[in-house]
């Protein structure tokens, strides 16, 4: 299929590993001029893109910055992928609501709201412009809260909102927003010895490589498995892509049939 995303310009944040670095990588394979932003620049960032910028996305300057230099590479920006999220896992207490403190709450909503509400911000008078598209990487934590680290799921389900907001008013100006939500990704986050992942397993104790094991079973994935970062940067290409052109407003889950619901 043609997605019709050659010589398109992308701007795609928390790029340097995992979802963001597949949709970098899926991106530059249809011909997009991809700017990548990150605090880290790793090598596979720089393949994939035509600029790697070290950015804090968690800062109104570190977006705006990014946004202005795929502006000043490029001419402006056709594609926005607000992907940056999760959060400093040595930094997240795994508690509950009284064990997390207003640190882990700002920190959580600054990298996983309003990061996205900067770029976004930044970007939007040239997207409207070349009548771009905007799709934000949420999580299924922000219709399940029940687990994760307090203020995660929260402020996914506030990122959620914001894509609703924003279609409906840059919609009619031909702007497309829409969501991603994957459930549990074989990212670093679950999968590194000292990730997230590593850090429930022995909370719970648990080894980590059993841990991985009972993870379909645990969280009731109805394919057996969780998802692969290529299988969810596919999705966020194809909603990016003119192909979607008629995609306004939605929040689409890849979750291996984790949420039951409607």
């Amino acid at each position: 299929m043609d997605l019709q995303l050659e010589g398109k310009t992308a701007v795609v944040t928390g790029a340097s590993r995992g979802i963001g670095l597949a949709v970098a990588e899926a991106l530059a394979g249809e011909g997009v001029q991809v700017v990548g932003a990150a605090r880290t620049i790793t090598p596979g960032l720089e393949a994939a893109c035509v600029a790697a910028l070290s950015a804090d996305l968690s800062t109104p300057e570190g977006a705006r910055r990014v946004i202005d230099a795929a502006t000043a590479k490029a001419g402006g920006v056709d594609i926005l992928i607000n992907n940056v999220g999760a959060g400093d896992v040595d930094r997240l207490k795994l508690g509950g609501f009284l064990d997390a403190d207003d640190t882990q709450w700002r920190d959580l909503f600054d990298l996983n709201l309003f990061s996205a509400v900067w770029a976004s911000r930044a970007a939007l008078p040239s997207l409207i412009e070349r009548r771009g598209a905007i799709v934000n990487v949420a999580s299924i934590n922000a219709r399940i809260p029940a687990t994760g680290p307090v203020g995660y799921s929260e402020a996914k389900a506030a990122l959620v909102a914001l894509s609703k907001r924003l279609s409906e008013e840059f919609g009619p100006k031909g702007v497309r927003v829409n969501t991603v939500s994957p459930g549990p990704v074989g990212t670093g986050l679950w999968r590194d010895p000292d990730g997230f992942g590593a850090r429930v397993a022995a909370s719970s104790g648990a080894t980590h490589n059993d841990f991985l094991a009972a993870m379909p079973e645990m969280f009731g994935i109805a394919s057996g498995r969780i998802a692969e970062p290529d299988e969810v940067a596919k999705l966020i290409v194809f909603l990016a892509s003119p192909v979607a052109a008629n995609v306004v407003g939605a929040d689409v889950v890849i979750d291996g049939g984790i949420v039951k619901t409607t």
